[in-house]
């Protein structure tokens, strides 16, 4: 690009993102740097949106009036409503009036009397009813049309703070975590995007008269008292704010300054919002050398768009006052973070929707305003301060960036239709004549994204990594739009760099930062020094150090050192353990009076240490293959022998115990249990006529026309890093399984894979791989992203994955039930084998009937529900907890669809039994596929011969262990 073009580029980019940020602009202009075509060339600067996108929407009725009017919906009047319990209450959880309650499921509808057509914004208020402490999900159409795709789903917010006031601390004198509740009150709150591209509410187009507004529900209840359409009123600027205050003869508030604790925030709107212990400096309020001290709030937690936090000030006298804050963003190199302001619910002045929060490793004094502090006038009494994360200047670039990333995509699926994954290098494949847009679209995208670069330069005044990863992308398609003829020999690296962009994404979308306190004080006060002195500095390394050899990092929360106690080992995170540790503090240890010692350890300790007799009474999260072989040893107690063991074992399936049943006996609780399903495309399977396959034979049919345009179809094949406890292979078992066959016969004493059922499915699973050429291995969720891998079979927790990771096809994809065989009476079994890992009591245990309480606690229902609802508000969607306990799966924040697709699976699935000298099986069984596809073995003859080694194992294990064999 020449300098005079680049110049160009980042002048049209400023343009457009000042014009944004100052309301110049339609909406529609901002999503996507999509639609000004009146700007010369612009299509070369911004990537296209396709017609269901809210900037075509906006677009279609940019000549349509904004009324400045309102409109209100009662609640109760609804016209119709299906699928569901809707219920009218008065005065419902102290409401003035009469509210409509609304479940979880179904669809409840409105007619609407429009006076004037045009565009209007809606707003709710609203109640969340309790449910399964996620965000409420609704879809809303207009005259049963759903208006753009954002409106499909419309995310509202609970409101969730700290359960005790004060920080507690444990017997060792660190500070506990505050546990996060929810802290329901009615709201008030418009729809908007819970992407963060738009930074006002959508509004959607009214024609005059009468038509129906419809919402269905996606997740979660809640109560309605009306729905408003109205419009928002333009913010002033600063300077005329302050024309205002001048007007009204306001003056500065004298000789005042307030400091908030950030940490003492009184509402947020997530449960990962909770208070942090920072240790990083010795400046941080308060601090302590060597003991855990809650002292900031935020961090990474704090940087998706839409969370807030709210803080109550107690202002002592009218005035105007600047605003202050001890902050640190050590996350975004090149990028600033980004919030917005409100006092009391109400923007101050438009400069108070986008403050930006540059890059620092240090903490950092920053006052609203820099050289020249904002004043907010405040009056005397209580006000609440909330920060709202937001997108600011970097939402149009994101919505650039993310449609390049789509049709980077489609070129490569063009391309790969015509050379494979694995193109030959030395052969010319003439792309450029048989994709005429190709170079067309490499120097668009070549131009979008250098722009995009470039902006980012100009604007933060520095080159980082998050710019370095654009330059990359942009100086290989100017290489493959000169040469096209390289096209092919580049495809590798070419689809990692798009990768790498959808990474860039990712990263850039959030807008991490860190608070240690709030000031408000009269512009008269010095604000206090956020940097540590070089001394303040030496004690805190040399204390630490120091501590480092006399704390106990190992134990969680309290010892519990006096009465009786048990104790326990996690070898997890400390994330899990420390929400382990505040669910035993708050609900086993006061309703027993037994105390928990849970200590986080390596995986590999619990056989040494139990050997040495210095074992836990429980372990905790371990793998499915260790009760039976500790039984076998006498070293796990059977927990058949309390006499409530067969009513807690109903709390799971039979296919989660399976695992931990031997001679009679069961040595293991489920804790998790994963299954495989089917994930697929819907954007690439419809777009090549093809559904998502329900039997085997819809598989091979499905497979050919894949195939002819170079996609794939992705089996599980099992990591060999670990070879020693491989398990047996998802989709051998699957195949087994829904042919009736078995893993072992006669007792467990001989491997069951000589049957001709066994033989049968080991075949057809190899001849996914020597005849239809399946991969060995790839990054499915990564291939599935690029489309290149439309659909596969995956554990269900890739759902959570791709939720949180692959923001650019949300919407695109789905997951389903596996394809199942024919039975002989024409009905189709969908089994499949599932993994699980569990908890277990140890022989040598000192108090058994102490450990069974905690065990069944722990698996119980309200335990799981309230560990998985903590570990995914700590760690968000992605650490969504696949429990083993039936009731407890309905209550956490599946949406209902997905969880009825999950539940379909799951009455499908089976365990796989643990038997002595069973590890073999899984190992040999990969043995017998690797000789099968990589060195062409008969695939009877190899497994055969692989069986001998099992059974002999399991001879030899038997007679080791006096077992009859």
């Amino acid at each position: 690009m020449s300098r005079k073009r680049k110049r160009y580029g980042i002048a049209v980019l400023a343009l457009i993102v000042a014009a944004v940020s100052i309301g110049l602009l339609a909406p529609s202009d901002r999503s996507g740097l999509a639609s000004v075509k009146a700007m010369s060339d612009f299509e070369a600067i911004v990537g296209k949106q396709d017609e269901a996108s809210y900037g075509r929407y906006l677009e279609r009725h940019a000549s349509d009036e904004r009324p400045d009017a309102t409109i209100r919906i009662e609640g109760e009047s609804f016209s119709h409503a299906a699928g569901g319990r809707f219920t009218v209450e008065q005065g419902y959880e102290g409401l003035d009036g009469t509210a409509v309650v609304t479940p979880e499921t179904g669809s409840i509808s409105w007619n609407v009397n429009v006076n004037k057509a045009g565009l209007y914004q809606i707003r709710i208020h609203y109640f969340p009813v309790e449910g399964k402490s996620s965000a409420i999900e609704r879809q809303l159409t207009l005259g049963g049309e759903l208006p753009f795709r954002g409106a499909e789903k419309l995310s509202l917010y609970r409101i969730w703070g700290n359960r005790e006031e004060a920080v507690r601390r444990d017997d060792r004198g660190n500070d506990l975590r505050p546990r996060q509740v929810e802290k329901a009150a009615w709201q008030l709150e418009p729809l908007q995007d819970g992407e963060g591209y738009e930074d006002e509410p959508y509004r959607f187009y009214f024609k005059q008269g009468e038509q129906t507004l419809t919402l269905t529900a996606a997740r979660e209840p809640m109560a309605i008292d009306y729905i408003e359409l109205y419009q928002e009123q333009p913010l002033k600027t600063y300077a005329e704010l302050k024309q205002d205050y001048a007007e009204k003869g306001l003056a500065e508030a004298k000789d005042r300054q307030l400091k908030i604790q950030a940490e003492h925030a009184v509402l947020k709107s997530s449960p990962t919002l909770y208070p942090l212990s920072d240790r990083s400096s010795p400046s941080v309020e308060p601090y302590d050398v060597s003991k855990i001290r809650v002292n900031a709030i935020g961090g990474l937690n704090w940087k998706l768009p839409g969370q807030w936090i709210e803080w109550e000030v107690d202002v002592p006298a009218d005035g105007l006052y600047q605003i202050a804050l001890k902050r640190k963003q050590d996350q975004l190199r090149g990028v600033y973070s980004t919030r917005s302001l409100t006092i009391d619910g109400e923007v101050p002045f438009k400069e108070m929707k986008e403050i930006a929060f540059p890059f620092d490793m240090d903490w950092r004094m920053q006052v609203l305003g820099a050289e020249e502090p904002y004043l907010f006038h405040l009056t005397a009494g209580k006000h609440r301060i909330r920060l709202t994360v937001s997108l600011g200047q970097m939402a149009p670039l994101l919505e650039t960036i993310e449609s390049s990333v789509l049709q980077l995509n489609e070129i490569y699926r063009k391309i790969l239709v015509i050379t494979s994954n694995t193109p030959d290098p030395y052969r010319d494949y003439q792309l450029e004549k048989r994709i005429p847009e190709m170079t067309e679209v490499f120097r668009k995208q070549a131009d979008t994204i250098e722009s995009v670069a470039d902006y980012l330069e100009e604007m933060t005044g520095e080159v980082s990594d998050k710019v370095a990863v654009l330059h990359t992308m942009v100086r290989q398609l100017r290489e493959m739009e000169s040469e096209p003829e390289t096209v092919a020999r580049r495809l590798s690296s070419y689809k990692i760099n798009v990768g790498g962009l959808g990474t860039w994404i990712l990263t850039v979308r959030e807008q991490p930062l860190s608070l240690d306190y709030l000031v408000v004080s009269s512009p008269d006060r010095k604000l206090p020094d956020a940097a540590a002195t070089l001394l303040d500095k030496a004690r805190h390394e040399l204390g630490g150090f120091v501590a480092s050899y006399t704390e106990d990092y190992d134990s969680i929360g309290n010892t519990g050192d006096s009465g009786r106690s048990i104790t326990v080992w996690i070898t997890t995170g400390r994330d899990q353990a420390q929400v382990l540790k505040s669910l035993i503090d708050d609900s086993f240890t006061p309703d027993t009076g037994i105390s928990v010692k849970l200590r986080l350890v390596p995986p590999n300790i619990l056989l040494p240490a139990t050997l040495a007799d210095e074992g836990p009474d429980v372990a905790m999260q371990i793998g499915e293959d260790l009760p039976v072989n500790y039984a076998m040893r006498a070293a796990a107690a059977d927990l058949t022998q309390f006499a409530d063991f067969e009513q807690v074992a109903s709390r799971f399936r039979d296919s989660a115990l399976t695992p931990y049943a031997f001679q009679n006996g069961f040595y293991a609780l489920p804790e998790q249990q994963t299954f495989p399903m089917l994930f697929y495309r819907k954007d690439i399977l419809g777009s090549l006529g093809l559904e998502p396959p329900k039997t085997w034979q819809d598989v091979y049919n499905l497979i050919s026309v894949l195939q002819k345009s170079n996609m794939e179809f992705w089996l599980p094949i099992d990591s060999v890093n670990n070879n020693s406890t491989l398990v047996p292979n998802a989709t051998f078992s699957m195949m087994l399984f829904q042919h009736s066959g078995e893993f072992y016969r006669d007792d467990d004493k001989r491997s069951g894979l000589d049957s001709d059922i066994s033989m049968d499915a080991f075949k057809t699973w190899t001849k996914f791989y020597t005849n239809y050429k399946f991969p060995l291995l790839a990054d499915f969720p990564n291939r599935f992203r690029t489309g290149e891998m439309p659909i596969g079979i995956a554990d269900y927790t890739t759902y959570n994955s791709l939720t949180v990771m692959a923001p650019e096809i949300k919407g695109l994809w789905d997951f389903t039930m596996v394809p199942g065989s024919v039975q002989e009476d024409g009905s189709v079994s969908h089994e499949v084998a599932s993994h699980t890992t569990g908890v277990m009591m140890l022989q040598n245990a000192k108090d058994k009937d102490a450990s069974w309480s905690f065990m069944k606690w722990w698996t119980g229902k309200e335990t799981q529900v309230a560990y998985g609802r903590e570990m995914e508000g700590l760690m968000g969607e992605a650490a969504r907890y696949p429990t083993a306990n039936i009731a407890a799966l309905e209550e956490l924040p599946w949406p209902v669809k997905d969880y009825r697709n999950l539940e379909s699976q799951w009455e499908w699935v089976r365990g796989i039994p643990q038997v002595p000298g069973g590890y073999f099986t899984g190992r040999h069984l990969d043995n017998a596929f690797r000789k099968v596809v990589n060195q062409a073995e008969n695939p009877r003859e190899a497994l055969s011969d692989y069986l001998l080694y099992i059974n002999d194992e399991i001879e030899i294990k038997r007679k080791e262990f006096n077992l009859p064999y």
